[in-house]
């Protein structure tokens, strides 16, 4: 069934789980990710970025994601992700999503608030939730880029401030992750200190990106058939625990299925050099997407809980 934020991230946060929100582009990736979910029976989210958007078209990716949606007993979030533009976020309200982000987070504080509220008032109108985001990660993702030097963690005092003033549903935190595959130089390290000071101030659910955390096996299995993904590194699973302990309630995954995919494709081009048939070619890597999935929704706690 199709819902928006709020049938199933605070329910969530009062129960100590985060919602998986699984990134797609495409039939097999999202099939992947809702056909996991309904094995565990838990809730999900399926992202798309405007990259993902501007690749499928607005269209064909909000239908496909709405009619399987539509097909399937477990909730389905169909969410942008990283939205940088009332317009954006306007025409995928058009198109059926039933969540919207809103990232203000590179304007100042008052412009962050006016460009969210503005979203916020269209968005609610048609019941479509609204997260924000507050705080900036380093990293790098389909279109979002930000240098380390830019990123901040997020102040827990503008955050409640931020989310009474927006009246946004959901609110992206910085406390040390950052996009893409290569998120720490040295040891990992998350400021759950932070973390615990926002969600004892913001009462909305708390939203986490830049979590994936890019297991070894994975990295491992891409290298083994042809790949090159040296030194990259993740978020660990027991820190992925402690800030769903301390009010995480969504967490955003599109690094590790890209990982796993690749992984898949590869391993089937080198072990069947003579096939052209595209589905083979994908069903390993949409086979193992739904193991990344599996195991992401069960070190969030949400396995079990639509």
């Amino acid at each position: 069934m199709l819902v928006n934020l709020n049938k199933i991230l605070p329910r969530a946060r009062r129960n100590g789980y985060a919602v998986g929100a699984f990134n797609t582009s495409n039939l097999e990736i999202t099939q992947a990710i809702i056909g996991a979910a309904e094995v565990l029976k838990a809730p999900v989210i399926v992202a798309t970025s405007e990259k993902a958007i501007r690749y499928a078209g607005i269209e064909n990716i909000s239908e496909m994601v709405i009619g399987m949606a539509k097909r399937t007993k477990i909730p389905v979030t169909l969410h942008l992700d990283h939205g940088k533009s009332y317009d954006l976020c306007r025409e995928c309200i058009k198109h059926g999503y039933t969540s919207v982000m809103i990232d203000a987070s590179h304007l100042p504080f008052k412009e962050n608030v006016k460009l969210t509220r503005r979203v916020v008032r269209v968005a609610h109108a048609k019941r479509v939730t609204v997260e924000a985001e507050i705080g900036r990660l380093a990293g790098i993702e389909d279109d979002l880029a930000v240098k380390e030097k830019d990123a901040l963690y997020t102040d827990p005092h503008e955050a409640k401030r931020f989310a009474e003033e927006t009246e946004c549903d959901a609110l992206a935190v910085a406390i040390g992750t950052s996009h893409g595959a290569y998120k720490f130089k040295g040891k990992p390290r998350l400021r759950i200190d932070i973390l615990k000071e926002i969600a004892g101030l913001v009462h909305i659910p708390l939203v986490l990106h830049g979590a994936s955390g890019v297991k070894s096996k994975w990295i491992n299995h891409v290298n083994r058939y042809g790949g090159q993904m040296a030194h990259a590194r993740g978020v660990p699973d027991d820190l992925i625990r402690q800030a769903v302990r301390n009010g995480i309630a969504k967490i955003n995954t599109d690094t590790d299925l890209r990982i796993a995919f690749t992984a898949g494709v590869r391993e089937y081009l080198q072990k069947s050099p003579t096939d052209f048939d595209p589905r083979k070619i994908l069903g390993l890597a949409s086979e193992f997407i739904r193991e990344v999935v599996a195991d992401r929704n069960t070190v969030f706690g949400s396995k079990g809980t639509a």
